[in-house]
Formats: C-alpha cells, structure tokens, sequence
C-alpha cells in the first residue's frame, strides 16, 4: 500500500503534461519580458503578476497531473475530468492572454475599471478563476470515490481534503478581494513590501491568506504522503487540515484588521 502510495504506476494524460509545460513557458517568457521592460504598474513590476499567475499554473496542473496518473483509467478516461481538464485549459488561456495583453499596454489586469472592455475582462477572469477552483475540487472528489485509485489511504485523504479546501478557502478570500475591489489597504507606491512576495508590509494584504488557501491542495497531501510511509493512521488528516484552515483564517481575519503579515 505504502509503495503504490510513493511509486507512479502510469504516466500523466497528456493535456495536464501540455498545459503543465504551457505554464512554464509563459513563465520563462514573462521573466525575459520582465529583463528588457522595466515598467512598473502601481508600484509593481508591469511583467511581475503574468509571471507569478504563470508559476502558479505550474504548480497547479503538475499537481493535477501527478493525482490524475494514480487515478484508476476508468476515471481517467471518464467524460467528467476530460472535460474539467478542458475547462481547466480554457480558463488557464484566457486569463495568462488577458494578463498578458494588459502588461505589454502597461496596464493592470485586476481591479482595473477603468473602461467598460477592463470591466468586462474583469468579470470574465472572476467566471475563469470560478472555473479553475472548481476543477481543483472535481479531482478532489474524484480522488475520494474512485476506490482503484493508487494511493494509500492518508494520501487520497490527504488529495480529496486538501483539494475541496483549496476550493473553499480560496472562494472566501478570492472572493472577498473581488467584492471590495482590492487585495490589500490604501497604500502609496512608496510603501515597504515583502521581498519576491510583493504583499504589503505596512497595511492588511489578503494575499497571504489567499496563498495558503490556493496551496492547501499541495499541502495536506503530502501530509498524507508521509502518514503513509509512516504508517501512521489516515485520521490524522483531520487535525491537519483544521490547522491548516484556521491559520488561513487567522492571516484573513489578520488582514482584515488592517495588520500586515510582517511590519516592515
């Protein structure tokens, strides 16, 4: 059980393999955009979000792909995660497309209201990045039912848990950034910010909970991965993942009270 936790036994499908190495090279593409562009965007670097958005699709669809290849085939091949993955793809191109136009025009591609075409690109992105939670807890659910799947039992634990949380937890806090048009308080370009990060070190900034809600869906299975090797009981998800969620609580409500994760 151990061993069919730790060892793949099929390679990933194809699409996840494709939009995995997509993500790459956007995010190759935009650091070398970055090296040559140096306009900045509200303080920010013009190129920084496309390249952050990239690196995150990467993560995301590798992960997808390692939990898709301990499916069984019949979930696999199932018309259900085909055509999530699709979706997934689909709302991936529009929102790197998007984020990429934007910053070759110098312009931000979230919060802009600026025009009723950044609007309506706006809400597009709120229906893609909908689309791509969503997803995520589709393959966690998948994980959870399909009893021939590879895993031992923390890691499908671990997978199914991990992925609804992502999906709950990353609605709340994206979802509470969307409604009030922002993701951190009123600041000036001037500010002091978390190096690589970008989050602000002066005022509340919700992406530091945002962060750990998007990550949730790395992080509680490779608790599980090494509940399994330990052989130690799949139960001890549970604690894991209530941990897991009041610390992103703790960083929401945190930001909320106008606190930034570290005062610089």
């Amino acid at each position: 059980m151990i061993l069919q936790a730790t060892l793949p036994q099929t390679r990933p499908h194809r699409p996840l393999v494709v939009l995995t190495a997509l993500s790459v090279a956007l995010a190759v593409l935009c650091g070398l955009w970055a090296l040559s562009d140096g306009r900045v965007v509200e303080g920010v670097p013009v190129w920084g979000k496309p390249a952050k958005f990239a690196l995150s699709f990467v993560v995301m669809f590798g992960t997808l792909a390692l939990v898709e290849q301990r499916l069984s085939k019949a979930w696999r091949d199932g018309l259900l995660l085909r055509s999530t993955v699709a979706v997934l793809g689909a709302a991936m191109m529009v929102e790197m497309g998007y984020m990429i136009f934007q910053a070759a025009q110098g312009q931000a591609s979230h919060f802009n209201f600026s025009s009723p075409f950044t609007i309506i690109m706006y809400q597009v992105m709120g229906v893609g990045a909908l689309s791509l939670i969503a997803g995520i807890a589709v393959f966690g659910l998948a994980a959870l039912r399909d009893r021939a799947a590879r895993m031992g039992p923390a890691l499908r634990l671990g997978v199914g848990s991990g992925f609804i949380l992502s999906f709950v937890l990353t609605l709340i806090t994206a979802g509470t950034m969307s409604s009030i048009g922002r993701h951190v308080g009123m600041v000036s370009p001037a500010d002091p910010v978390l190096p690589l990060m970008g989050w602000s070190g002066r005022v509340g900034d919700l992406r530091p909970a945002h962060f750990l809600a998007l990550h949730a869906m790395q992080a509680l299975p490779l608790v599980g991965l090494w509940l399994d090797r330990r052989g130690l009981s799949a139960r001890l998800i549970w604690p894991a993942a209530a941990v897991y969620a009041a610390l992103t609580a703790a960083l929401f409500a945190q930001a909320l009270m106008g606190l930034p994760l570290i005062r610089l």
